[in-house]
């Protein structure tokens, strides 16, 4: 693949253009006037936004797509009209998730196009601004919105690209006119290394993607050649891997005992957020107020100050903004109460997650209020790798309904199913269901919930477009029977 990315004029064209990185690069693309298409097998509200900013938009991948430019008087830049056949000819931008037999990326090898890795659109991106980069396997999408809101809250215009929706922007992109850049920096495919901003973020380090990495200390090695390449390195040592392994230029912590830069006291972990006072090199800032729930979303928002205070903001304007931030969706989204049940919907994937996720949820459940945790596993590699922590991270659900496993396009090698993951976990929670079909799991829900029942629905696949259907059949009238 070419690492050159060419923003003089010549178009880009995204093959799997919906996915949330690709729809996110697509964005702020097309809005800074560059020419850009793509394709995707599936409309959807990303794909439909995109083309209300000019974006052609393919329902098939084929090879005629990249002639799309070819006939269109789109171009005035000197570099293209001194070779307009070969500079019309898009530059191609993929994910890790493009194989090489799919039918537009081998006519775009045929074709001479410029290959990108979406990381190399992005990496481009980071060198074009002064550029807040942040990684880490959990708390990434929480973190840059937090910081591309503060930023944005304090009148400083930023572009944000990030890996979440949030309503602030209404979607998971934005072009602003100011020299700043937020983005989330992921750390999946390995891709990370390319990135050199300015300010770069680790909230955390954990094997989380079996299928690219076999140890830790491959992902180690990973983000430490990401750390080699920040201007300013900001980082969380409450992670074990962090603190023994990296020298931040800034530190954060929620133990104060760690002697890190930034610190915080006086925490209260409420149901309708946390309240914590902020310490700067032992001095104290003033109070923090933040809607979201529990100590991981405290550790992504003493992130957002640290970097904050890097780039001068008054702890004031800071603590403003940060107490107004709702949060990107799929992040303990609110989905809507029926019949007493509460739903929500939330990304949480991995282990550490699911247990972060269910620990907040309990926080916010009343006295005698049932946690029902209801997760699609994703991917099975991870499940494979992770099942005894899997089993072991469902402890605050009174419920727990496994579904199938999300492949997210692995093969499915019979090695573990989602009911393997459902036996492992009733070995240690009383009330396990195992149900693989997402079609009845409407009426299976409809059977087991009970009033005041706090329902979270987990993963990274598609479990959660059965909500709305959940919610659909509890407000229908049950129909009697004799």
């Amino acid at each position: 693949m070419s690492n050159y990315v060419d923003f003089n004029g010549r178009p880009f064209h995204f093959i799997g253009i919906g996915g949330i990185g690709m729809s996110a690069l697509a964005y702020v693309l097309a809005k800074r006037q560059m020419p850009v298409s793509g394709s995707d097998l599936r409309p959807s509200h990303i794909t439909r936004k995109l083309e209300s900013i000019g974006t052609h938009i393919f329902g098939k991948q084929e090879a005629s797509n990249l002639q799309f430019f070819r006939s269109r008087e789109l171009f005035t830049s000197p570099e293209i009209l001194a070779n307009p056949v070969r500079s019309t000819l898009p530059q191609v931008v993929c994910s890790t998730a493009i194989n090489a037999n799919n039918l537009e990326y081998k006519a775009a090898l045929e074709l001479g196009c410029p290959i990108l890795h979406r990381s190399d659109v992005l990496a481009a991106l980071i060198s074009d601004y002064y550029s807040i980069a942040v990684a880490g396997t959990h708390g990434k999408t929480t973190t840059s919105s937090m910081i591309g809101y503060m930023l944005l809250e304090a009148g400083l215009d930023p572009t944000i690209l990030v890996g979440g929706e949030v309503d602030a922007w209404q979607g998971n992109a934005r072009l602003g006119q100011s020299k700043y850049l937020v983005a989330e920096a992921d750390e999946s495919d390995g891709s990370l290394v390319k990135h050199a901003p300015d300010i770069g973020i680790i909230t955390n380090i954990e094997l989380d993607h079996p299928d690219h990495y076999e140890t830790l200390e491959e992902v180690v090695n990973i983000f430490q050649k990401f750390a080699d390449g920040c201007k300013t390195l900001v980082a969380c040592i409450d992670c074990d891997t962090v603190r023994q392994r990296f020298k931040p230029t800034i530190s954060y912590s929620l133990h104060p005992e760690t002697g890190a830069d930034y610190t915080v006291t006086n925490i209260d972990y409420r149901a309708d957020g946390s309240t914590a006072l902020v310490w700067e090199k032992g001095k104290a800032l003033g109070v923090l107020n933040l809607r979201l729930l529990s100590r991981h979303n405290l550790s992504n928002a003493l992130a957002a100050v640290a970097v904050g205070r890097a780039l001068g903001l008054e702890f004031g304007i800071i603590a403003k903004s940060i107490a107004t931030f709702e949060g990107a969706r799929r992040r303990f989204e609110f989905r809507g109460e029926v019949g007493g049940i509460t739903f929500i919907d939330d990304y949480a994937h991995h282990p550490s997650e699911i247990r972060a996720t269910l620990a907040a949820a309990r926080l916010q459940a009343k006295p005698g209020q049932r946690v029902v945790a209801i997760f699609q596993p994703h991917r099975y590699s991870r499940t494979l790798t992770f099942l005894k922590e899997f089993a072991q991270s469902f402890t605050h659900a009174d419920l727990v309904v496994i579904t199938d496993i999300y492949s997210a396009g692995e093969a499915n090698l019979g090695q573990i199913s989602g009911e393997d993951l459902a036996g492992e976990i009733a070995k240690l929670q009383a009330q396990v269901i195992y149900q693989p079909n997402l079609l009845l799991m409407s009426d299976l829900l409809r059977q087991k919930l009970l009033p005041g029942d706090l329902a979270l629905f987990l993963g990274a696949g598609n479990l959660n477009q059965v909500i709305p259907e959940v919610i659909a059949t509890l407000c229908q009238p049950a129909i009697a029977t004799s």
